[in-house]
């Protein structure tokens, strides 16, 4: 049985959790799931600007987890785009910057 992945730091939860082509109800869309370190990543990459070694630090993960993350994002952004899916931001092993993490206790 494989290990559950460390938790992730996170800075804040999304302002927004759903994403969705405009006029077309959400119930009827295929929607594609990206979890919460996988918003901070592309937070951290794309807006931010930073390489992954240091967004890797920010979010106390190696720099190759952190790569593996981005690539995972990246890929859930374009197929929602490309598609026409609603994209919904919402779990994962993440736990706000300045809290204790109760599964991890970090």
């Amino acid at each position: 049985m494989p290990r559950l992945p460390d938790c992730r730091r996170i800075s804040a939860d999304p302002v927004v959790s759903i994403f969705k082509p405009a006029g077309l109800p959400v119930r009827g869309l295929n929607q594609i799931e990206m979890t919460l370190d996988e918003f901070e990543a592309i937070r951290l990459a794309d807006l931010e600007g930073l390489y992954q070694e240091q967004a890797a630090e920010k979010m106390r993960i190696s720099r190759p987890t952190f790569g593996r993350i981005i690539e995972s994002a990246h890929r859930k952004v374009a197929k929602a785009l490309v598609q026409g899916r609603a994209l919904v931001i919402r779990g994962g092993f993440a736990h706000m910057a300045g809290e204790r993490c109760p599964r991890c206790r970090t």
